[in-house]
């Protein structure tokens, strides 16, 4: 393989560590939900990376992110081990989870995914108090769209993806916006609010 090839295929998540190009495969989520009954904000990716399959946590890949944005949205420092992340979680009332299930998929890359299944949110939504559901990215929105949102009948808010693959957008710039997003959806009424 040549190197503007593998460099172009390690950007897209099809190479694994030692170099080869990933074969699609059907993978069910491993990571449990991350919530509690305090959890008043739902963020939802698409499916977990090969790094936070590895890690057994969201957003395990360093490229990613999603840890520097969500500490600056709430003006906190960013946090590093996975217990400090789940004390931010906590702390700030964030589930998080994946809209995909299970899927055929090669490496990390959203593109490649096929035949999914949704996650059942509703052991989520029936134990904690969330006011509002956030997708990171259109692949998590388009899955979202497609499965959840028909049998929850609740809207997701899509945010700009925090993955290296949208370069476009800076930690800031995505910071600014996810800060907006969340900081509407606090002052709006959640659905137990509303009768």
């Amino acid at each position: 393989m040549n190197k503007s090839r593998l460099i172009r295929n390690l950007k897209n998540g099809k190479v694994n560590d030692h170099g080869a190009t990933a074969m699609k495969k059907h993978i069910r989520h491993p990571i449990r939900p991350f919530y509690d009954g305090n959890s008043d904000i739902l963020i939802l990716g698409s499916f977990p990376s090969v790094k936070s399959r590895e890690q057994m946590f969201f957003y395990g890949h360093p490229q990613n992110r999603f840890w520097k944005v969500i500490a600056s949205v709430f003006d906190a420092d960013c946090p590093g081990t996975i217990p400090e992340k789940k004390a931010f979680l906590k702390k700030h009332h964030i589930a998080l989870w994946d809209v995909i299930g299970s899927c055929d998929i090669e490496g990390s890359s959203d593109a490649s995914i096929e035949n999914a299944a949704a996650n059942d949110l509703s052991v989520i939504l029936e134990s904690a108090r969330i006011r509002a559901i956030f997708v990171n990215g259109k692949t998590a929105e388009k899955y979202y769209r497609k499965y959840i949102e028909p049998e929850t009948g609740r809207k997701a808010v899509c945010l700009p993806s925090t993955s290296p693959a949208n370069a476009a957008w800076s930690v800031d710039r995505l910071a600014e916006q996810w800060r907006a997003a969340i900081r509407l959806a606090g002052s709006e009424p959640g659905p137990e609010q509303i009768k």
